[in-house]
Protein backbone atom coordinates (compact mmCIF):
# COMPACT_ATOMS: atom_id res chain seq x y z
CA UNK A 1 0.00 0.00 0.00
CA UNK A 2 2.82 2.18 0.74
CA UNK A 3 4.95 1.15 -2.06
CA UNK A 4 1.33 2.37 -4.37
CA UNK A 5 0.59 5.90 -2.28
CA UNK A 6 4.15 6.58 -2.90
CA UNK A 7 3.47 5.31 -6.81
CA UNK A 8 0.24 7.38 -6.99
CA UNK A 9 2.02 10.83 -5.65
CA UNK A 10 5.24 10.59 -8.32
CA UNK A 11 2.31 10.06 -10.73
CA UNK A 12 0.69 13.38 -9.49
CA UNK A 13 3.43 15.36 -9.06
CA UNK A 14 4.70 14.45 -12.52
CA UNK A 15 1.22 15.22 -14.03
CA UNK A 16 1.28 18.51 -12.30
CA UNK A 17 5.19 19.05 -13.91
CA UNK A 18 3.82 18.00 -17.54
CA UNK A 19 0.74 21.03 -16.96
CA UNK A 20 3.22 23.42 -15.95
CA UNK A 21 5.47 22.76 -19.08
CA UNK A 22 2.82 22.63 -21.37
CA UNK A 23 1.55 26.49 -20.83
CA UNK A 24 3.76 28.59 -23.30
CA UNK A 25 5.23 31.84 -22.64
CA UNK A 26 5.88 34.64 -24.66
CA UNK A 27 7.35 37.81 -24.87
CA UNK A 28 6.51 41.16 -27.15
CA UNK A 29 8.76 43.97 -27.95
CA UNK A 30 7.06 47.27 -28.50
CA UNK A 31 8.44 51.09 -27.39
CA UNK A 32 7.19 54.14 -25.69
CA UNK A 33 4.18 53.76 -23.59
CA UNK A 34 0.66 51.94 -24.53
CA UNK A 35 -1.13 53.94 -26.68
CA UNK A 36 -3.20 53.50 -29.98
CA UNK A 37 0.02 52.45 -31.88
CA UNK A 38 0.21 49.34 -29.51
CA UNK A 39 -3.58 48.27 -29.11
CA UNK A 40 -3.85 45.59 -31.29
CA UNK A 41 -0.35 44.19 -29.48
CA UNK A 42 -2.32 44.33 -26.37
CA UNK A 43 -5.31 43.18 -27.89
CA UNK A 44 -4.13 40.38 -29.41
CA UNK A 45 -2.47 39.14 -26.52
CA UNK A 46 -5.80 39.61 -24.36
CA UNK A 47 -7.62 37.79 -26.93
CA UNK A 48 -5.08 34.76 -27.06
CA UNK A 49 -5.09 34.03 -23.34
CA UNK A 50 -8.82 34.03 -23.33
CA UNK A 51 -8.95 31.31 -26.11
CA UNK A 52 -6.16 28.62 -24.66
CA UNK A 53 -7.69 29.56 -20.60
CA UNK A 54 -4.52 31.39 -19.89
CA UNK A 55 -2.24 28.07 -21.16
CA UNK A 56 -0.41 30.75 -24.08
CA UNK A 57 0.25 33.81 -22.59
CA UNK A 58 1.91 36.90 -24.14
CA UNK A 59 3.83 39.62 -22.22
CA UNK A 60 4.11 42.84 -24.00
CA UNK A 61 6.95 45.22 -23.11
CA UNK A 62 7.47 48.67 -23.43
CA UNK A 63 11.18 48.53 -23.88
CA UNK A 64 12.63 46.87 -21.69
CA UNK A 65 13.42 44.06 -23.49
CA UNK A 66 15.01 45.69 -26.67
CA UNK A 67 15.40 48.64 -28.59
CA UNK A 68 12.98 49.76 -31.28
CA UNK A 69 16.02 49.73 -33.85
CA UNK A 70 17.11 46.77 -32.66
CA UNK A 71 13.70 44.20 -32.56
CA UNK A 72 13.73 42.63 -35.55
CA UNK A 73 17.70 41.07 -34.27
CA UNK A 74 16.41 39.70 -31.62
CA UNK A 75 13.39 38.16 -33.08
CA UNK A 76 15.77 36.56 -35.40
CA UNK A 77 18.02 34.93 -32.68
CA UNK A 78 15.24 33.95 -30.52
CA UNK A 79 15.78 36.30 -27.65
CA UNK A 80 11.96 37.43 -28.02
CA UNK A 81 8.55 35.72 -29.73
CA UNK A 82 7.06 38.71 -31.10
CA UNK A 83 8.07 42.21 -31.67
CA UNK A 84 6.59 45.52 -33.84
CA UNK A 85 9.00 47.67 -35.89
CA UNK A 86 9.14 50.12 -38.47
CA UNK A 87 10.37 48.92 -41.99
CA UNK A 88 12.07 52.53 -41.93
CA UNK A 89 14.53 51.66 -39.19
CA UNK A 90 16.88 49.06 -41.42
CA UNK A 91 15.24 49.48 -44.98
CA UNK A 92 18.42 47.04 -45.83
CA UNK A 93 16.99 44.09 -43.79
CA UNK A 94 13.53 44.66 -44.83
CA UNK A 95 13.91 46.10 -48.49
CA UNK A 96 10.48 44.82 -50.00
CA UNK A 97 7.69 45.96 -47.59
CA UNK A 98 9.14 49.59 -47.86
CA UNK A 99 7.10 49.35 -50.99
CA UNK A 100 4.62 50.77 -48.39
CA UNK A 101 6.19 53.76 -47.07
CA UNK A 102 7.08 55.31 -51.00
CA UNK A 103 5.38 58.77 -50.46
CA UNK A 104 2.16 59.76 -51.88
CA UNK A 105 1.09 56.44 -52.63
CA UNK A 106 -2.71 57.38 -52.27
CA UNK A 107 -4.16 55.63 -49.04
CA UNK A 108 -6.72 57.67 -47.45
CA UNK A 109 -7.89 55.40 -45.06
CA UNK A 110 -6.62 52.88 -42.08
CA UNK A 111 -9.28 50.26 -43.37
CA UNK A 112 -7.21 50.61 -47.16
CA UNK A 113 -3.77 50.92 -45.06
CA UNK A 114 -4.52 47.55 -43.97
CA UNK A 115 -5.48 45.96 -47.11
CA UNK A 116 -2.67 47.07 -49.20
CA UNK A 117 -0.08 45.83 -46.10
CA UNK A 118 -1.58 42.68 -45.80
CA UNK A 119 -1.78 41.98 -49.06
CA UNK A 120 2.21 43.23 -49.33
CA UNK A 121 2.86 40.63 -46.47
CA UNK A 122 1.00 37.70 -48.22
CA UNK A 123 3.78 38.02 -51.26
CA UNK A 124 5.49 34.75 -51.12
CA UNK A 125 9.06 37.50 -51.97
CA UNK A 126 8.31 39.15 -49.04
CA UNK A 127 7.37 36.40 -46.80
CA UNK A 128 11.07 34.76 -48.29
CA UNK A 129 12.51 38.02 -47.52
CA UNK A 130 11.55 37.90 -43.79
CA UNK A 131 12.39 34.30 -43.07
CA UNK A 132 15.99 35.17 -43.17
CA UNK A 133 15.44 37.05 -40.13
CA UNK A 134 13.34 34.48 -38.83
CA UNK A 135 10.66 36.52 -38.97
CA UNK A 136 7.06 35.96 -39.85
CA UNK A 137 4.71 38.07 -40.71
CA UNK A 138 1.72 38.79 -38.38
CA UNK A 139 -0.38 41.93 -38.42
CA UNK A 140 0.06 45.48 -39.74
CA UNK A 141 0.05 48.48 -37.21
CA UNK A 142 -2.17 50.68 -39.48
CA UNK A 143 -1.15 54.53 -39.68
CA UNK A 144 -2.60 57.74 -41.10
CA UNK A 145 -1.14 59.46 -42.98
CA UNK A 146 2.10 61.12 -41.62
CA UNK A 147 2.25 65.31 -41.04
CA UNK A 148 4.35 67.68 -39.85
CA UNK A 149 4.54 69.68 -36.66
CA UNK A 150 7.07 72.22 -37.06
CA UNK A 151 8.72 75.19 -34.73
CA UNK A 152 8.81 78.96 -36.12
CA UNK A 153 7.07 80.05 -39.05
CA UNK A 154 4.68 77.84 -40.79
CA UNK A 155 6.01 76.14 -44.01
CA UNK A 156 3.10 76.09 -46.79
CA UNK A 157 5.30 76.43 -49.89
CA UNK A 158 7.61 73.45 -51.27
CA UNK A 159 10.64 76.13 -51.30
CA UNK A 160 10.23 76.53 -47.72
CA UNK A 161 11.19 72.90 -46.91
CA UNK A 162 14.93 73.61 -48.95
CA UNK A 163 17.10 73.15 -45.85
CA UNK A 164 14.49 72.03 -43.54
CA UNK A 165 15.35 69.61 -40.84
CA UNK A 166 12.76 66.72 -40.02
CA UNK A 167 12.71 63.55 -38.47
CA UNK A 168 11.81 61.10 -41.03
CA UNK A 169 12.30 57.64 -41.83
CA UNK A 170 12.32 55.84 -45.02
CA UNK A 171 10.16 57.13 -47.83
CA UNK A 172 9.21 60.21 -46.26
CA UNK A 173 12.88 60.59 -45.89
CA UNK A 174 13.22 60.41 -49.32
CA UNK A 175 10.01 62.43 -49.98
CA UNK A 176 11.31 65.53 -47.85
CA UNK A 177 14.99 65.00 -49.17
CA UNK A 178 13.44 65.48 -52.88
CA UNK A 179 12.41 68.64 -52.00
CA UNK A 180 15.32 70.22 -50.20
CA UNK A 181 15.02 68.90 -46.98
CA UNK A 182 17.64 67.06 -44.65
CA UNK A 183 15.68 64.35 -43.16
CA UNK A 184 17.49 61.99 -39.83
CA UNK A 185 15.98 58.91 -38.15
CA UNK A 186 16.15 59.46 -34.85
CA UNK A 187 14.06 56.65 -33.24
CA UNK A 188 10.53 57.46 -32.08
CA UNK A 189 11.26 58.28 -28.88
CA UNK A 190 14.11 60.78 -29.15
CA UNK A 191 11.87 62.73 -31.50
CA UNK A 192 10.75 65.22 -28.86
CA UNK A 193 14.61 65.79 -27.36
CA UNK A 194 15.61 66.10 -31.00
CA UNK A 195 13.11 68.88 -31.38
CA UNK A 196 13.56 70.90 -28.36
CA UNK A 197 17.49 70.85 -28.80
CA UNK A 198 17.57 72.23 -32.29
CA UNK A 199 18.42 68.95 -34.41
CA UNK A 200 15.71 69.08 -36.29
CA UNK A 201 12.92 71.82 -36.89
CA UNK A 202 9.83 69.59 -37.99
CA UNK A 203 8.69 66.19 -36.74
CA UNK A 204 6.77 63.93 -39.60
CA UNK A 205 4.56 61.89 -37.39
CA UNK A 206 0.88 60.26 -37.34
CA UNK A 207 -1.05 61.88 -34.19
CA UNK A 208 -0.81 59.40 -32.20
CA UNK A 209 2.85 59.44 -31.89
CA UNK A 210 2.85 63.18 -31.59
CA UNK A 211 1.07 63.22 -28.58
CA UNK A 212 2.32 59.96 -26.96
CA UNK A 213 6.04 61.41 -27.49
CA UNK A 214 5.45 64.46 -26.56
CA UNK A 215 6.43 66.55 -30.23
CA UNK A 216 2.59 68.93 -30.20
CA UNK A 217 3.65 69.91 -27.04
CA UNK A 218 7.00 71.77 -28.80
CA UNK A 219 4.70 72.73 -31.79
CA UNK A 220 3.90 76.13 -33.03
CA UNK A 221 1.83 74.43 -36.53
CA UNK A 222 0.58 71.26 -38.15
CA UNK A 223 0.37 70.50 -41.07
CA UNK A 224 -3.45 69.10 -41.88
CA UNK A 225 -3.30 67.77 -45.34
CA UNK A 226 0.24 67.83 -46.59
CA UNK A 227 -0.15 63.58 -46.23
CA UNK A 228 3.12 62.68 -47.74
CA UNK A 229 2.78 58.97 -46.99
CA UNK A 230 2.97 57.02 -43.39
CA UNK A 231 5.03 54.08 -42.26
CA UNK A 232 4.74 50.81 -41.96
CA UNK A 233 5.28 48.93 -38.82
CA UNK A 234 4.36 45.20 -38.60
CA UNK A 235 4.27 42.57 -35.80
CA UNK A 236 6.45 39.79 -36.85
CA UNK A 237 6.56 36.93 -34.35
CA UNK A 238 9.50 34.46 -34.49
CA UNK A 239 9.55 31.54 -36.92
CA UNK A 240 10.60 28.89 -34.49
CA UNK A 241 8.64 30.28 -31.72
CA UNK A 242 6.11 29.96 -33.94
CA UNK A 243 6.24 26.41 -35.80
CA UNK A 244 6.80 25.16 -31.96
CA UNK A 245 3.25 26.44 -30.93
CA UNK A 246 0.40 23.53 -30.23
CA UNK A 247 -2.11 23.52 -33.39
CA UNK A 248 -4.62 25.06 -31.19
CA UNK A 249 -2.25 27.90 -29.98
CA UNK A 250 -1.88 28.94 -33.28
CA UNK A 251 -5.03 28.72 -33.89
CA UNK A 252 -5.73 30.97 -31.14
CA UNK A 253 -2.69 33.03 -32.26
CA UNK A 254 -3.99 33.51 -36.12
CA UNK A 255 -7.49 33.78 -35.46
CA UNK A 256 -7.24 36.79 -33.54
CA UNK A 257 -5.74 38.94 -36.03
CA UNK A 258 -8.80 40.22 -37.27
CA UNK A 259 -10.00 41.30 -34.35
CA UNK A 260 -7.08 42.53 -32.66
CA UNK A 261 -6.96 44.76 -35.71
CA UNK A 262 -10.58 45.80 -35.81
CA UNK A 263 -9.96 46.97 -32.24
CA UNK A 264 -7.05 49.12 -33.06
CA UNK A 265 -9.36 51.04 -35.93
CA UNK A 266 -12.03 51.56 -33.74
CA UNK A 267 -9.65 52.63 -31.21
CA UNK A 268 -7.64 55.01 -33.30
CA UNK A 269 -10.53 56.33 -34.67
CA UNK A 270 -11.94 57.77 -31.40
CA UNK A 271 -8.52 59.58 -31.32
CA UNK A 272 -8.26 61.19 -34.53
CA UNK A 273 -12.45 62.47 -33.76
CA UNK A 274 -10.22 64.91 -30.81
CA UNK A 275 -7.47 65.87 -32.36
CA UNK A 276 -8.45 69.42 -33.75
CA UNK A 277 -9.44 69.39 -30.06
CA UNK A 278 -5.81 69.42 -28.96
CA UNK A 279 -4.80 71.64 -31.24
CA UNK A 280 -6.98 74.32 -30.15
CA UNK A 281 -6.03 73.50 -26.38
CA UNK A 282 -1.94 73.51 -26.97
CA UNK A 283 -2.92 76.71 -29.33
CA UNK A 284 -1.33 74.97 -32.61
CA UNK A 285 -1.85 76.40 -35.87
CA UNK A 286 -3.39 74.25 -38.43
CA UNK A 287 -1.67 74.91 -41.89
CA UNK A 288 -3.62 73.92 -44.77
CA UNK A 289 -1.44 73.33 -48.13
CA UNK A 290 -2.91 74.27 -51.30
CA UNK A 291 -3.80 72.31 -54.71
CA UNK A 292 -1.22 73.69 -56.44
CA UNK A 293 1.56 73.16 -53.71
CA UNK A 294 0.52 69.74 -53.14
CA UNK A 295 1.08 69.04 -57.05
CA UNK A 296 4.44 70.30 -56.84
CA UNK A 297 5.41 68.37 -53.94
CA UNK A 298 4.04 65.37 -55.72
CA UNK A 299 5.93 66.20 -58.91
CA UNK A 300 8.92 65.77 -57.17
CA UNK A 301 9.02 63.35 -54.55
CA UNK A 302 6.10 60.83 -55.93
CA UNK A 303 6.83 59.47 -59.37
CA UNK A 304 10.64 59.64 -59.18
CA UNK A 305 11.02 57.89 -55.66
CA UNK A 306 8.49 55.42 -56.76
CA UNK A 307 10.10 54.59 -60.04
CA UNK A 308 13.67 54.55 -58.66
CA UNK A 309 12.87 52.26 -55.95
CA UNK A 310 11.25 49.41 -58.45
CA UNK A 311 14.32 50.16 -60.30
CA UNK A 312 16.44 49.34 -57.06
CA UNK A 313 14.74 46.26 -56.08
CA UNK A 314 14.61 45.12 -59.92
CA UNK A 315 18.47 45.73 -59.64
CA UNK A 316 18.39 42.97 -56.50
CA UNK A 317 16.74 40.25 -58.45
CA UNK A 318 13.79 41.56 -56.66
CA UNK A 319 9.98 41.95 -57.82
CA UNK A 320 9.72 45.93 -57.55
CA UNK A 321 7.28 46.30 -60.02
CA UNK A 322 5.22 43.57 -58.87
CA UNK A 323 4.65 44.74 -55.49
CA UNK A 324 4.37 48.40 -56.47
CA UNK A 325 1.18 46.98 -58.85
CA UNK A 326 0.15 44.61 -56.11
CA UNK A 327 -0.11 47.76 -53.72
CA UNK A 328 -1.82 49.28 -56.54
CA UNK A 329 -4.94 46.89 -57.76
CA UNK A 330 -5.34 46.47 -53.48
CA UNK A 331 -5.98 49.87 -53.68
CA UNK A 332 -8.48 49.99 -55.72
CA UNK A 333 -10.01 46.92 -54.67
CA UNK A 334 -10.31 48.32 -51.06
CA UNK A 335 -12.11 51.08 -52.51
CA UNK A 336 -14.44 49.15 -54.49
CA UNK A 337 -15.57 47.21 -51.86
CA UNK A 338 -16.01 49.99 -49.93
Amino acid sequence: MKRFMCGAATAAISLAFVGEAAATEWNASVWGKRRAFTEHVEKIAELVAEKTGGEFTINVSYGGLSKPKENLDNISIGAIEMAQFCAGYHPDKNRLITVLELPFLGVNTLAEEVAVSHAVYANPAVQKEMAQWNARLLMTSPMPQYNLVGTGEPRDEVAEFDGMRVRATGGLGEAFKAVGGVPTSVPATEAYNAMESGVVDTVAFAQHAHLSFGTINRADWWTANLNPGTVNCPVVVNIDAYDALSDAERSALDSSVDEAIEHYLANYGALLKKWDDVLDEKGVEKVVISDEVLAEFRAKAADPISKAWIAEMSAQGLPGQELYDLVMTTLEKARMGN
